[in-house]
């Protein structure tokens, strides 16, 4: 047998498994990694956040990630190139991380990389008949196990297109596993770049639970504040604070057929750019518009849009404890729009359940490939958009 078959072999069937968790997202502020302790698998995963912290990208990095993201022509030397420059980029991340954690790279069990998406095409964005629903994220895998010499697993949104899902959101497997709480409803809200919710039904049920993302979280507010104030997002939300919100320009945002879509549905910065928003500056009359004010506006265009999903999903006097995570947390206006918006609804943070907030998402990827080395597909019966799958690819470091 292949002596790194052997160590995976082994490794997977270890009684506590150490996994870092990588997560970089829409918003490209830098590399989260997580390093978990990770006992037990499916229902019975025990997990523990050891360290943490969000390696930072270079601005010069972070404009070649741009110069291909989200844009359907690109420069296709220039996209071959960043798969491999941006896997590099994050095993150094990794590298010098695990130093200043004072932690050996042969101590670490598995890396889980979720890469870095540079384009997100479901059939409801693309709406070309001949073609499936699909997906991108680039960093290879190979990479990152041949410069850390850890076991890698990455690209696990292809299996879930495979199986018919959309490729998003995952979060509704790790959720499931480490939130969920018999005798207790919870939605699990995260606020990144695009925002999404996990439903938890207090009976456990798997095939009760709904997933789905609802629209734009931060991802329109970060891209305005980059391009007119030079700042990478809203910080306090300072700006958004010093505007006022403007109705027209709000319904103008608010118009737009993905959020008549059925649930579960996902979407991204494919649909939710700058280009969106002038064009409903241009249909509401709304060009000249001050910039504190359309930032105040873009603001309640996501607390609106998340409040409706939920009151949609769970009705206008929806009672359920929402745990948030992911940047938009910190947006002080934004939550305080949401809890105006659903009155009934007690707002935590995923802190309260013992996980970081920030450092959510690269722990669900943990929890990914914890279940693809060894656990098995979770029973989600016959919903739509959650297949019962495993999902992650192997990458050996020899």
């Amino acid at each position: 047998m292949n002596t790194q078959i052997e160590k995976l072999y082994s490794k997977a069937g270890k009684s506590e498994r150490f996994i870092i968790g990588l997560m970089s997202g829409t918003s490209m502020d830098g590399l989260d990694i997580a390093l978990c302790s990770v006992k037990g698998s499916g229902a019975g995963t025990n997990i523990q956040v050891l360290k943490f912290k969000t390696g930072d990208y270079t601005d010069d990095f972070r404009a070649k990630i741009k110069a291909v993201f989200s844009k359907k022509e690109v420069d296709l030397q220039l996209v071959c190139l960043m798969n491999e420059h941006i896997a590099n980029t994050h095993a150094q991340l990794i590298n010098e991380a695990l130093k200043e954690w004072g932690v050996r790279n042969e101590e670490v069990d598995f890396i889980a990389s979720h890469g870095q998406t540079i384009f997100h095409a479901p059939k409801s964005l693309h709406q070309l008949a001949d073609y499936p629903n699909g997906t991108l994220q680039i960093g290879d895998g190979d990479h990152i196990a041949i410069k850390t010499g850890i076991i890698t697993l990455s690209d696990f949104r292809q299996k879930h297109l495979a199986a018919g899902g959309e490729g998003a959101p995952l979060a509704v497997y790790g959720d499931y596993l480490i939130f969920s709480e018999a005798g207790e409803d919870r939605i699990m809200l995260n606020i990144g770049g695009i925002a999404n919710f996990t439903y938890l039904p207090g009976s456990t049920d798997a095939s009760e639970i709904f997933s789905t993302d609802v629209g734009p979280g931060n991802t329109l507010m970060d891209q305005y504040m980059q391009k007119y104030f030079n700042q990478f997002y809203d910080k306090n939300a300072a700006v958004a604070l010093a505007g006022e919100f403007n109705p027209r320009l709000l319904s103008a945002l608010l118009n737009c057929s993905f959020f008549d879509l059925d649930f579960p549905k996902t979407t991204g910065p494919e649909l939710f750019n700058l280009e969106y928003l002038i064009e409903a500056q241009e249909q509401s009359s709304t060009t000249a518009l001050g910039k504190e004010d359309v930032m105040a506006t873009l603001c309640h265009f996501s607390a609106e849009t998340i409040a409706n999903a939920i009151k949609r999903c769970f009705g206008d006097e929806a009672k359920a404890q929402i745990f948030m995570s992911g940047g938009g947390m910190h947006n002080p206006l934004l939550v305080q729009l949401l809890q105006s918006k659903l009155p009934f609804c007690k707002f935590l943070t995923t802190a309260d359940l013992n996980i970081n907030p920030d450092a959510k998402e690269a722990v669900l990827f943990v929890v990914l490939a914890n279940e693809a080395l060894c656990g098995k597909p979770i029973d989600f019966g016959n919903r739509q958009g959650v297949p019962s799958v495993c999902m992650g690819k192997i990458s050996l470091p020899a």
